[in-house]
């Protein structure tokens, strides 16, 4: 279990602010959020690099707020993997062992379940410059993992990996991750490696950590626009909502007017998802619809993106087999709202 209460620290103009953050054992954890959120601070004042200014940091019961680095037993992977250039693969790995006096035998002995896990025994004898990007990822990890981490901290670990290294690289953290049962957090600002990885997820916006929980939970229930844009949410729409006599609202937005399963008065913001909006033919009976006109269709491989103008625009991302092919720019349809997945933000 990590125990994060109340962390702040003022660097400079940017602050984290009143960070609290609980981890389960065993948990992965991928922390999002914007370029300059504060994601890379964060770690950094985990594994002791940063002193904080205020609040506490526990691993599993220890209280390691004031812990020199190396007797936190955090295992940390920067962003740039931190390979030492003179010292061959092998030294790399063991280097903190060698830190610990502990000889160069044991520690190969120590680290062998590692270099089998990760298949770095061929690459041991190498200098770190002449390792692929995926490669020095794998080293990276390796020398993260040999000292036996409680928790393990990966700063954006696959950015600079294309995209199908990427996803390979992704489904082998979550295997090992699995394997060792180890906690770790995983910054990054890519939904896509979080959904690939994460147990759970944090947006840090600004030094602050809005919203936490499940991916699929955060992108149907963002709790604000900040959290909203972030996780693409194309849909976001301002409007007047008034209680409705069959439960949940009536909200009107840019002369229309549909009704929403969340109690709400007044001004609102509100969104819904491109994949959950459903298109019909204009003549078609349709409950909690919009009158729209289809202005441009995009292909997407696995889906069609339809933009259309319904006073305002709205986005909608539809299958191949929906409605065939009968999208045709200039035309006026129907887009029904579903009421359960319109989201009211606060």
């Amino acid at each position: 279990m990590i125990e994060i209460e109340n962390l702040s620290l003022e660097v400079g103009s940017f602050a984290l602010r009143n960070l609290s953050l609980r981890i389960g054992a065993g948990e992965y954890f991928v922390l999002l959020g914007p370029t300059g959120a504060g994601k890379t601070l964060f770690l950094q004042c985990l594994c002791g690099l940063i002193a904080v200014q205020s609040g506490t940091i526990c691993i599993e019961g220890q209280e390691v707020t004031h812990l020199a680095p190396r007797l936190r037993q955090i295992g940390y992977v920067p962003q740039d993997y931190g390979l030492f250039p003179h010292l061959r693969v092998e030294e790399n790995i063991t280097f903190a062992l060698r830190l610990r006096r502990i000889s160069r035998r044991e520690a190969r002995e120590r680290v062998r379940p590692i270099l089998e896990m990760l298949q770095l025994e061929p690459l041991l004898a190498r200098s770190p410059t002449t390792l692929s990007g995926g490669e020095r990822q794998r080293v990276a990890l390796a020398r993260a993992l040999a000292i036996q981490p409680r928790l393990l901290l990966l700063d954006e670990p696959v950015s600079a990996l294309d995209e199908s290294t990427r996803e390979h690289v992704c489904t082998e953290l979550r295997r090992i991750q699995q394997e060792l049962q180890i906690t770790t957090i995983h910054v990054s600002h890519n939904l896509e490696e979080a959904l690939a990885v994460s147990d759970r997820a944090g947006i840090l916006d600004a030094g602050r950590l809005v919203q936490t929980g499940p991916v699929p939970e955060l992108l149907q229930h963002p709790k604000n626009e900040a959290v909203a844009r972030f996780l693409r949410a194309e849909n976001i729409f301002t409007g007047q909502a008034t209680p409705s006599s069959r439960g949940g609202s009536l909200v009107s937005f840019a002369g229309n007017c549909i009704r929403v399963s969340q109690p709400c008065e007044g001004e609102v913001k509100f969104t819904i998802r491109p994949e959950a909006l459903r298109v019909y033919p204009a003549r078609a009976g349709v409950n909690n619809a919009v009158r729209a006109h289809l202005m441009r269709v995009t292909e997407r491989g696995l889906y069609r993106r339809l933009e259309f103008q319904a006073g305002v625009p709205v986005v909608v991302y539809v299958t191949g087999g929906e409605m065939g092919n009968e999208f045709v720019p200039g035309r006026e349809y129907a887009v029904a709202f579903p009421p359960e997945a319109v989201h009211i933000l606060e």
